[in-house]
């Protein structure tokens, strides 16, 4: 009888790949897995434990497969240690049981269930059939994670007030969009004729599934954790942190450097700002001009065909110079974002096979005009050359890699901290090529510097410092901490209170655009200091988009050694 041999650690990653989608159809749907496109998850307890077990069973196989001969080399390794990192931090937040208070204005499972719908292919009837078999399955989705939730009520583990709060409303708006029907109902009325008594009545079953949530929110949970506080604290921050990072971070110091890009970015805005306003008390006076009298766009139609241009104009101007980007990779896709979402702009990347192209998303909260420099910089950090060219590119060179890399091992700091280098980066290259555009990439930059200086500040409750421009001395709160953060952003009223509102359910995320910016700026430092005149930028941009995710740990060092 011959010898089985265990698995290298790719092998190890992709069938936990292969074991994350049969438990996890929504992860499946967004790889382009046909199978998923019916199912949805268990969000119950129960249905929370068979991914923790699933993971620890994966770091058992892991330990084995390090010390097959082989597996130090690159690429094994480089998979092994992301994959390690990975699972223990998901680990870490599960047994804190974090996932019975999972409640807010984004990323929770009820989030998941509605979105998938938005990336479930709908080309053919057998995929309408498909949608009017995963609308049967909300009303029990749904049902298992109110189980969760209210196992977090028994175990005296309560979300903020505030998340809870501006989930309801979402959760309002979900059952009623306006035209007196549900978001579901809206969804399914897309489909075929031939499955129109089908789709119409599991889209109502899924939209009374809503209006039970919603009730049970407003009636039992909400009066329950009234009183409870919205922030998280240190040893919870410190652990959602690990998770969105892959770091251990010096939390002071990452708040420290947050207060120096602030000083920063702020004297570089008012030297903007005086080209378009002279004499402006702040640069947001003169973005509040611009408001008014600068470039936009009418029209939410007219928007997303605007961004789809911008997008394609970036591409002809990269390829070939900056970057060497595949066919497949150079197609992307302008959308609207459907009602009910957060404020903040995202992104979707491609099926494995790109039958479904990455995809930009813009909320409009309802506006039908669009000012051109908040539009800009924004459109190359959720676009080219931001998160599509790296995810999409992750996906083009999965074979070399692994799924897992490609894929749900992705680490949001690594993927944020690109976007914002691209931001950059095209600043860097000139494509900013006015003083409006200018402003607005700096406005966006002060936005990821006030995260990191809020988000660690209010959920520390840490002082503001003697040199702040804003209540020195003091110690940070929810509501000072949205103060600032609108004085210091073009950004309406409305979005403030949805950023603040996020980064009281995702704590320790936001900060990962500066903090990933600041590592991806490092490693080509480094990587332009070792190999000097000889540097080669198009070429470090295709191997650092080439190599899959990794944790701010393992980052400066690979991208330094390019």
């Amino acid at each position: 009888m011959s010898e089985t041999k265990s698995p290298l650690p790719r092998e190890v990653a992709d069938a936990y790949v292969d074991e994350l989608v049969a438990l996890d159809p929504v992860t499946g749907t967004y790889l382009g897995v046909k199978e998923s496109s019916s199912r949805l998850p268990d969000l119950s307890p129960a249905g929370q434990e068979a991914l923790a077990e699933l993971a620890r069973a994966t770091l058992a196989r892991l330990d084995e497969a390090e010390a097959r001969p082989g597996a130090d080399s690159d690429i094994e390794r480089r998979c092994a240690r992301l994959l390690r990192e990975r699972l223990t931090a998901e680990l870490a937040v599960h047994e804190a049981d974090e996932g019975l208070r999972s409640v807010g204005n984004m990323g929770t499972a009820a989030h998941s269930v509605r979105e998938v719908f938005t990336v479930t292919p709908t080309q053919t009837d057998e995929d309408w059939a498909q949608i009017a078999e995963r609308l049967r399955a909300v009303p029990a989705a749904l049902a298992g994670y109110r189980e969760s939730l209210a196992l977090g009520l028994e175990r005296k583990l309560y979300a903020g007030p505030r998340p809870t709060a501006t989930f309801l409303d979402q959760l309002t708006e979900w059952v009623d969009t306006g035209e007196g029907r549900g978001w579901f109902e809206d969804f399914a009325a897309a489909g075929p004729q031939v499955l129109r008594a089908e789709l119409d009545e599991a889209a109502r079953a899924a939209t009374a599934a809503v209006v039970e949530l919603r009730d049970w929110m407003r009636d039992v949970y909400a009066p329950t954790i009234e009183g409870a506080p919205n922030t998280v604290g240190r040893e919870r921050y410190a652990r959602w942190s690990r998770y969105y990072n892959g770091t251990d971070l010096d939390l002071d110091e990452a708040y420290a450097y947050g207060w120096s890009e602030f000083h920063r970015l702020l004297s570089e805005m008012k030297e903007e700002a005086e080209k378009i306003l002279p004499g402006a008390e702040t640069p947001w006076v003169a973005l509040a001009h611009l408001d008014e009298h600068g470039k936009h766009i009418e029209g939410v139609d007219e928007v997303r065909e605007w961004l789809q241009g911008l997008m394609d104009r970036a591409i002809e101007a990269l390829d070939g110079t900056h970057f060497e980007l595949a066919g497949r990779v150079r197609k992307v896709e302008s959308r609207i974002a459907p009602p009910g979402s957060a404020a903040a702009p995202y992104y979707t990347p491609p099926s494995e096979d790109f039958s479904r192209p990455g995809r930009t998303w813009l909320p409009t909260m309802g506006l039908t005009r669009f000012p051109v420099y908040d539009l800009v910089s924004t459109w190359y950090h959720e676009g080219v050359p931001g998160h599509h060219l790296q995810l999409a590119q992750w996906v083009h060179v999965a074979e070399n890699l692994s799924r897992y890399q490609a894929s749900v091992g992705m680490v949001s700091a690594n993927a944020e901290g690109w976007a914002l280098y691209a931001e950059r980066l095209m600043d860097e290259l000139g494509f900013l090529t006015d003083a409006e555009q200018r402003l607005g990439y700096l406005d966006a930059q002060m936005m990821r510097a006030a995260r990191v200086i809020v988000d660690i500040g209010m959920h520390l409750e840490l002082e503001i410092p003697a040199d702040s421009p804003f209540h020195p001395g003091e110690r940070w709160t929810p509501k000072l901490a949205q103060e600032f953060f609108g004085a210091h952003s073009s950004r309406p009223a409305d979005f403030v209170e949805s950023e603040l509102t996020r980064y009281l359910t995702i704590p320790g995320q936001a900060i990962g655009y500066k903090l990933g910016e600041r590592a991806w700026l490092l490693g080509r430092e480094n990587a332009r200091k070792r190999h000097g005149d000889a540097f080669d930028l198009k070429a470090w941009h295709m191997a650092a988009l080439s190599q899959g995710s990794l944790g701010l740990d393992d980052l400066v060092d690979e991208l330094s050694a390019l």
